[in-house]
């Protein structure tokens, strides 16, 4: 269909360690396309081609390595940054 963009909160972040082992987690994801992390709003910004994969497959690779997500499209007004852009 097409590309999307979404925000994805990553909480309990505390070391590269953990930035490690998400950045690896989704590069991992057929469909990614390119991430952004940013430990000091605890989120990261990942897009993907939605024929591919979806929310739901970038959430549960990070939930793989133990960190509590929540996502939202970047467009949507529930995330938590949206009056950011």
């Amino acid at each position: 269909m097409a590309m999307q963009t979404a925000r994805v909160s990553i909480d309990n972040i505390r070391d590269a360690k953990g930035l490690d082992s998400i950045m690896i987690a989704l590069k991992n994801i057929t469909g990614v396309t390119a991430i952004e992390l940013d430990a000091a709003s605890n989120s990261a910004i990942v897009s993907y081609e939605d024929t591919d994969t979806s929310i739901h497959a970038l959430t549960a690779a990070i939930s793989m390595v133990d960190y509590v997500t929540q996502p939202f499209p970047i467009d949507s007004p529930q995330n938590p940054h949206y009056h950011e852009k």
